[in-house]
């Protein structure tokens, strides 16, 4: 296969347009380039075109796993199932996320942090940080050291009931509806049970 024509992006800077014969345009850093001997007029091998395609998906892997860690917090499982969900090959999105990590823009020690900070400060306990960990793909070896920036849950729970009792004591109805509310919210049950008793509202064990 020949190289009809090599010229600059004129969208993106120290991008490389390299035209095949065929029509087929080759998107490729100038490094890149390089690194091949591109040239116009250059014949190519099966092989040599087999590895500068290569060279060219993997790239734009990474500038795609580059522009989804850059819109928002992820950690590496969930950039990996996006990079998946858009078609890309295994290995690209292996090498996309083995990228990312080793510049340090995706941290699954450090992700699990902010998911624990997030959804502490809105109140919620160690069980439903855990299913949002378990969900987000984090792996466990990084949750203990997450859990541990959760604010108390003794005073997570009184601020919860303390909103939405206020000084008046519900009635044994509305008393069941918050002990569920807050079990949805992470807490075990012998929590909610010692924060009703400090109210004065005695709960029995369950």
């Amino acid at each position: 296969m020949r190289i009809e024509e090599i010229k600059p992006s004129q969208r993106k800077q120290g991008r490389l347009l390299v035209k095949l014969e065929d029509g087929t345009i080759l998107r490729l850093s100038e490094a890149e380039a390089a690194s091949f001997g591109l040239r116009a007029g250059m014949e190519l091998d099966s092989g040599q075109l087999e590895a500068i395609q290569a060279a060219v998906r993997r790239s734009a892997a990474r500038r795609k796993a580059a522009e989804l860690a850059g819109s928002r917090a992820l950690s590496r499982r969930e950039l990996e199932q996006k990079l998946t969900r858009k078609g890309l090959a295994a290995e690209d999105v292996q090498d996309a996320a083995d990228w990312l990590e080793d510049l340090g823009a995706i941290d699954d020690g450090d992700y699990a942090l902010l998911v624990a900070r997030h959804y502490g400060a809105r109140g919620y306990g160690p069980g439903r940080v855990r299913q949002e960990l378990l969900r987000r793909g984090v792996p466990k070896e990084f949750w203990e050291d997450a859990l541990e920036q959760l604010p108390e849950a003794r005073k997570s729970i009184d601020a919860f009931l303390q909103k939405k009792c206020g000084s008046v004591a519900p009635d044994e109805r509305e008393r069941k509806r918050l002990c569920d509310a807050l079990l949805r919210r992470g807490f075990s049950w012998e929590e909610i049970r010692e924060a009703w008793n400090r109210l004065g509202a005695e709960m029995p064990e369950e």
